[in-house]
């Protein structure tokens, strides 16, 4: 079964741009690479046309991707966002319980991830661990450096 996700329509429309590349641009500059190496011989002793084509399969791999995410993508309205708890699209304001530090996130599909954003997935550890949390309450996340607490200071759209 395919894992619905939900994305701004800014990061859906951003995805369908990418596929639409992929598609046509990304096509047509394979398709000539693997003419030229064809252009330039045998075949079966052809590195270039062998990398081409290696490259050609990876396109359609990622194009293949591509299409099932979009296809089983889900505009969230940003507005209808429940701010009594964590949830995607979230803004949440948390405090690291160990040196006092506040940082504020926006909780993302995984595709729209970018921390110089402030965006964090929320399949991410500290997304996942915050899921769900309200106003005031504590998550305990496992991250890569150990256990770390962080308190739910205010969640916004």
């Amino acid at each position: 079964m395919a894992k619905i996700s939900y994305y701004t329509e800014e990061g859906l429309t951003r995805l369908r741009t990418e596929l639409s590349d992929l598609k046509t641009k990304g096509r047509a500059d394979i398709a000539r690479q693997i003419a030229e190496a064809r252009d330039k011989g045998d075949l079966s002793e052809n590195a270039e046309y062998d990398a081409a084509k290696d490259a050609q399969g990876l396109l359609e791999l990622k194009i293949s991707k591509l299409e099932d995410i979009v296809a089983n993508a889900r505009i969230l309205d940003e507005s209808t966002v429940d701010t009594s708890q964590v949830s995607v699209l979230s803004k949440v304001k948390i405090k690291n319980k160990r040196n006092g530090a506040e940082m504020t996130y926006t909780l993302v599909s995984e595709e729209e991830a970018d921390l110089k954003l402030g965006r964090i997935s929320v399949s991410s550890p500290i997304g996942k661990g915050l899921l769900g949390k309200k106003v005031g309450e504590v998550a305990e996340i496992k991250v890569p450096a150990g256990m770390m607490e962080f308190e739910v200071i205010d969640i916004g759209r």
